[in-house]
């Protein structure tokens, strides 16, 4: 769609040639949902390819995706063998309700920034204990856990010209084992559900809420829970208001499935049959 109301593009290329951001910005990075619909607010576009930040780069300590990584290129990682959690990278790029072309243009940063409850790349990137760095608009820094980066729906800490730069992803977490399960009223409609588990070296499981919820919501267990404890804990961390509600899937169904899920996510690693 054309934005008929733009009538100034920037193309910075280094962080100290970022405009002083008025009201009227916005980001530009895929653009995915920023082409998608009416902007009519908008006057400037601040374009951040010239950036040529790397897509991923791995380190001794973690995985540092760029915000402006596409989906297809998380997707075509070459991962170690001991990343174990390594499928969880496929299963949640293909979680996504786009198009082969839209993986080739959207973002791991616009899917966080847009802070839909079934963003695929706010699933996995919570679950998997990342951080992000958001560069703030007084030139300072700052570093918050994504499980903590989404508040609500649409809804995050990014204030008026907050950028994300990256988001940062431990090994340690990279390398645990993990379960994964996802769910939706139509075969290829939008995720109601996706819920994420992962166990580590000491037997600590933690659960990752998403979809379901309006925010993510993550449960650490760290003595191995029966069927009965995981869903007193379900039930107890994530109250009524919390789950989402839309044509996606009411929030009484959305309930459902969540305890559903997370019981199948405990049997599996942990061992046991679900009842």
């Amino acid at each position: 769609m054309d934005l008929n109301t733009i009538t100034a593009v920037s193309h910075p290329q280094t962080r100290s040639e970022l405009p002083v951001w008025t009201p009227g910005d916005a980001w530009l990075a895929g653009g995915t949902w920023l082409f998608s619909e009416p902007q009519a607010h908008l006057t400037r576009l601040i374009d951040l390819t010239d950036l040529k930040w790397p897509a991923l780069v791995a380190t001794d300590s973690h995985l540092s995706i760029a915000a402006t990584c596409t989906i297809s290129q998380l997707d075509a990682l070459a991962c170690p063998p001991d990343w174990l959690a390594a499928p969880l990278i496929s299963r949640c790029c293909r979680a996504f309700l786009a198009s082969f072309k839209i993986w080739k243009t959207a973002t791991v940063g616009g899917n966080l920034c847009m802070s839909l409850p079934a963003g695929p790349m706010i699933s996995l990137t919570s679950a998997l204990e990342g951080v992000c760095t958001i560069w703030k608009a007084d030139g300072g820094e700052q570093r918050v856990p994504v499980a903590e980066f989404v508040t609500g729906n649409q809804r995050n800490r990014l204030s008026p010209g907050d950028l994300l730069r990256q988001i940062d992803i431990p090994l340690s977490a990279l390398k645990r084992r993990c379960a994964f399960r996802q769910i939706s009223l139509a075969p290829v409609g939008r995720s109601a559900a996706l819920l994420i588990g992962s166990l580590d070296s000491k037997g600590t499981l933690k659960l990752t809420v998403t979809a379901s919820t309006i925010r993510p919501i993550q449960i650490s267990f760290a003595k191995q829970p029966d069927a009965d404890a995981l869903r007193a804990a379900v039930v107890e961390e994530i109250t009524d208001d919390l789950y989402h509600t839309d044509i996606h899937g009411k929030p009484l169904w959305r309930k459902h499935m969540t305890l559903r899920l997370a019981e199948e996510i405990r049997a599996e690693l942990l061992g046991t049959t679900p009842p």
